[in-house]
């Protein structure tokens, strides 16, 4: 049973008795002062309070559900070994309890074998023995709490299993005289619970066998084994994690590579058919220019056609026009040329006429009007 201080501080918090403005409101899941066992799923000193398998009294750590929370919400979950801390510390309590479980077969064994044979118990000599191995484990425990305080984990932990094998041998030597004695003063038949050690009465009374399995130390080594198996499969999970999510990254990565492929052969088709079209447009942009050029060229070749025609005619003209000049001028020349030959001929004639009347003297000068000058 949890004490009422206990309750309280599950209910209320470690810090209910602080005035409003003295909480510890700073208080994170990483702080030193917060039970990491208890972040990773339950405390293991609450399980044994007021058993045989008190762990060294309560837990003087900080237990609080909002704590565990924000640590489960946190992006370092299960990334800062706490889970694994756990593990160890639960599996070093279920070793404890399988050495208790095989004393515990050991010791049905020997006091099986001792009853048949008839052996006395142990002498004065072994509960001597039985009481200076207890003041050892006293004293060693003292000392480990001592390390543990001053943080020395390693020298306590070194110490612990010099403690647990004072405890075997104790054990030991105390098994011949109460497993004998209760069988000789029962003379019943005894089974060891596999679960927590403890010794049972076969077929014993059913409240009784449900009161055991109800009980504390019971259900907390039943929580713990449960526990155990639990944390393992999480953290292997956890550890095939980081391999899947390079699987799927890697996959990603593929995907991605395919993608941006294919894009780039989109695109380079892209830009080929842009490269097709362009050269096409420039294509047809040359022969519209031929087009242009050629209906220039027609168009002038039409007009000088016309403009030669028009020079052809008007030198034709000219031609015909010079002609007619020469044709006139020629005319012209030879009448006047004929003209004067005639006029010539008359001056000659009538020179003549003149010469030969002033020669022969026969003529007289009237008559020469009638040579026509």
């Amino acid at each position: 049973m949890l004490s009422a201080a206990q309750l309280l501080d599950e209910l209320m918090g470690r810090d209910r008795n602080l005035a409003p403005d003295e909480k510890r409101s700073n208080v994170r899941w990483d702080h030193e002062s917060v039970c990491k066992h208890y972040l990773c799923g339950f405390c293991p000193a609450e399980l044994f309070t007021n058993t045989r398998s008190d762990l060294v009294g309560p837990c003087e750590k900080i237990h609080d559900e909002n704590l565990r929370k924000q640590y489960e919400k946190s992006s370092r979950y299960m990334k800062v070994g706490f889970e694994r801390d756990f593990l160890r510390y639960l599996q070093s309590l279920l070793a404890e309890v399988e050495r208790r479980i095989r004393r515990g077969h050991a010791r049905l064994a020997l006091a099986q074998n001792q009853q048949a044979s008839g052996a006395a118990g142990p002498t004065g000599k072994n509960e001597e023995k039985i009481q200076v191995l207890t003041e050892k484990i006293e004293g060693l425990l003292q000392q480990i709490e001592e390390l543990g305080s001053e943080g020395k984990v390693e020298e306590a932990q070194g110490m612990m299993k010099l403690v647990e094998q004072l405890k075997d041998e104790r054990e030991q030597l105390k098994s011949t005289t109460s497993t004998i004695e209760s069988f000789a003063a029962q003379e019943k038949q005894m089974e060891v619970c596999e679960v927590c050690g403890a010794f049972l009465i076969v077929g014993d009374a059913q409240s009784r066998i449900d009161d055991h399995l109800m009980g504390k130390q019971h259900m907390g080594y039943a929580k713990i084994k449960s526990t155990v198996e639990e944390l393992k499969d999480k953290l292997r999970k956890r550890t095939e994690e980081p391999d899947r999510d390079d699987k799927l990254k890697k996959e990603r990565e593929e995907r991605e590579k395919e993608r941006e492929r294919e894009r780039e052969e989109r695109e380079k088709k892209r830009r080929k058919e842009e490269e097709e079209r362009e050269k096409e447009r420039e294509k047809e942009k040359e022969r519209e220019r031929e087009r242009e050029r050629r209906r220039r060229s027609h168009s002038r070749s039409r007009h000088s056609s016309r403009t030669s025609d028009r020079r052809h005619s008007r030198s034709r003209d000219r031609k015909r026009s010079r002609s007619r000049d020469r044709d006139r001028k020629r005319s012209s020349f030879l009448w006047h040329s004929s003209q004067a030959k005639i006029d010539q001929l008359r001056i000659w004639n009538y020179s003549l006429h003149v010469l030969e009347c002033f020669i022969l003297s026969s003529c007289p000068p009237a008559k020469a009007s009638g040579l026509g000058l």
